[in-house]
C-alpha cells in the first residue's frame, strides 16, 4: 500500500493511479486517513494533469462504493433511468420531466442538488412547497419510487459520502472546474441510486458553467464516456443557456411556471423543446422505446391525459406537500411584497442577455445564498421573461422583478436591463439543442 504522498506525487508529476490507488485514496476520503491538505494537493494535481478514462472510471466506482447502492432488482417492471443538468437560471426541467417519464413507464429515483453560484437548485425550488421534505431515508425512496414512478429527493448521507467531503475541499480550492472531478462527483452519485441509464444536460453559455461548445463537449465525452465504462448507457445534450430557460427564474415562481406547464395552462417553447428532447433520450435510453418520435409522442401525451400532473401531485402529497397544490398554489406558494414591471428602455431586438448577471440579480433579490447558512427567499426572482429574438418598442414589458422592497425591486430592474442587449437589427438566437453526444 502507498503513503498518500507518494499517490499524489505520482499524479503530480503527471503519471497515471491504478485503480488500487485510487480506491485507497476514495477510501481514505471516508475514514479521514488522507488529511484534508492531502486531498487538496492530489485534487490539485488531478486539476493539473487530468485523469484518463480508465482512471476516471475507477475514480467513480470507488466513490459510488463509498456508501450504500440502491438495488432494484425484482421491484419494478420498468427500466430505472434519471437525468442530470449542469444547472443555469431558470432550469426546472427536473419537475416536469420527472413525473412525465414515470407516466410514460420508466422510473425515476431523482437525487438532486440545491443551487451554486448563479444557477438555481432543484431542492431549493421544492422547498418553496410548504411541507415538502426532500430528505428521505434510502427505504422510503424505494418505496416511493416503486408506487408513484419517481421521486426528488436531497443527497441521502448514505449515498456517496466520499464525493460531499472531496466536494468541500475542491470548493475552497479552487478545483471544482476539474472535468475528471466534476465527472466523478456527478456520476458517482447518479450510478449509486442504481441507475440503469442517464441523460446529460450540459448547459452551454453566458448562464452556464461551460461557456463555450469545445469546453461542454468535453466535459460531456468524459461523463458519456465514463458512464459507460461503469456500465450505464449514456447521451448527453449539450443545450442552451444564453437566457432564462422558460419565463420565471426564481423557486415559487419556477414552481408556478411548472404547475402551469405540467396542467397545461402555459407551455413557454424553448423549455418545451428541451423538455421533450431529453425526455425521449432518457426513454429511447431505458429501452422502451425505438425512436425518437414515438418517446416524444408518448410525452406528450402524458401531458394532455393528465397523467404527469397527476403523478406530480401524487409525488408532492407522499413527499409531505399539500395534495391540493395544483389546484390551488395560490394558498401555498409565497408572493414577494413588491412586484415590479421592467420595462424596455428602447425600441429594438433582445438580442443577447448575461444570463449570469440574471440569476445573480436572483441571488441578490435573496432567491439564492450569499454564504452556506443563509435562508432563501422564496418569493423573490423574475417572472413574464421575454425571450430573445423579440422585437420590443420602448416601454414594452421585458420581465417583472418579485422583490422584498421598493429598493431591491428598482435595483434588481437596474440589473435586469444592465444584463440585456436591445440593438437594432436582429440577430440569430442560439437553438436550444447545440449537439448531441453518444
Amino acid at each position: 500500500m502507498l503513503l498518500p504522498q507518494e499517490i499524489i506525487k505520482q499524479k503530480r508529476n503527471g503519471g497515471s493511479l491504478t485503480e488500487a490507488a485510487i480506491q485507497q485514496f476514495v477510501r481514505g476520503l471516508t475514514d479521514q486517513s488522507f488529511s484534508e491538505g492531502q486531498t487538496a494537493a492530489l485534487a490539485m494535481a488531478i486539476y493539473l494533469n487530468g485523469m484518463s478514462t480508465a482512471e476516471t472510471v475507477a475514480l467513480t466506482r470507488a466513490m459510488q462504493h463509498s456508501g450504500a447502492v440502491m438495488n432494484w432488482t425484482n421491484m419494478l417492471d420498468g427500466p430505472v433511468v434519471d437525468k442530470h443538468s449542469t444547472g443555469g437560471v431558470g432550469d426546472k426541467v427536473s419537475l416536469m420531466l420527472a413525473p412525465m417519464i414515470a407516466a410514460c413507464g420508466a422510473y425515476v429515483p431523482m437525487i438532486a442538488g440545491r443551487g451554486l453560484g448563479h444557477t438555481g437548485g432543484t431542492i431549493d425550488k421544492l422547498e418553496a412547497i410548504p411541507g415538502y421534505q426532500c430528505q428521505q431515508p434510502l427505504d422510503k425512496i424505494q418505496q416511493l419510487v416503486k408506487q408513484q414512478g419517481c421521486v426528488i429527493v436531497s443527497q441521502s448521507g448514505e449515498l456517496a459520502p466520499a464525493d460531499r467531503r472531496l466536494y468541500l475541499i475542491r470548493d475552497v480550492t479552487a478545483t471544482v472546474e476539474s472535468i475528471p472531478l466534476i465527472t466523478a462527483s456527478i456520476l458517482s452519485k447518479k450510478l449509486a441510486a442504481g441507475l440503469q441509464a442517464l441523460t446529460m444536460d450540459v448547459k452551454i453559455g453566458s448562464g452556464a458553467i461551460m461557456k463555450n461548445v469545445a469546453d461542454a463537449s468535453a466535459l460531456a465525452k468524459s461523463i458519456v464516456n465514463t458512464a459507460k465504462g461503469a456500465g450505464v448507457p449514456t447521451q448527453a445534450l449539450l443545450t442552451d443557456m444564453n437566457q432564462t430557460l422558460g419565463a420565471t427564474a426564481g423557486n415559487a415562481l419556477e414552481i408556478l411556471e411548472t404547475l402551469d406547464y405540467l396542467t397545461g395552462k402555459y407551455r413557454e417553447s424553448r423549455l418545451h423543446q428541451v423538455t421533450l428532447e431529453l425526455g425521449a433520450s432518457m426513454l429511447q435510453l431505458g429501452g422502451l422505446f425505438n425512436d425518437k418520435a414515438s418517446a416524444i409522442a408518448a410525452l406528450e401525451q402524458s401531458l394532455t391525459s393528465g397523467k404527469a400532473a397527476e403523478i406530480f401531485s401524487k409525488m408532492v402529497a407522499a413527499q409531505g406537500g399539500p395534495a391540493d397544490l395544483l389546484e390551488k398554489p395560490e394558498l401555498y406558494l409565497a408572493k414577494a411584497k413588491v412586484v415590479l414591471d421592467i420595462k424596455a428602455p428602447v425600441a429594438g431586438y433582445l438580442n443577447k442577455a448575461d444570463t449570469t448577471a440574471i440569476g445573480m440579480a436572483v441571488v441578490r433579490l435573496g432567491g439564492g445564498r450569499a454564504h452556506p447558512d443563509q435562508v432563501i427567499n422564496m418569493a423573490v426572482g423574475f417572472s413574464d421573461v421575454k425571450a430573445l429574438g423579440a422585437k420590443v418598442a420602448a416601454g414594452d414589458l421585458l420581465a417583472r422583478v418579485h422583490a422584498d422592497t421598493a429598493e431591491a425591486a428598482e435595483h434588481a430592474n437596474a440589473e435586469y436591463l444592465a444584463a440585456l442587449s436591445i440593438e437594432a437589427t436582429a440577430v440569430t438566437i442560439d437553438p436550444i439543442i447545440h449537439l448531441v453526444i453518444d
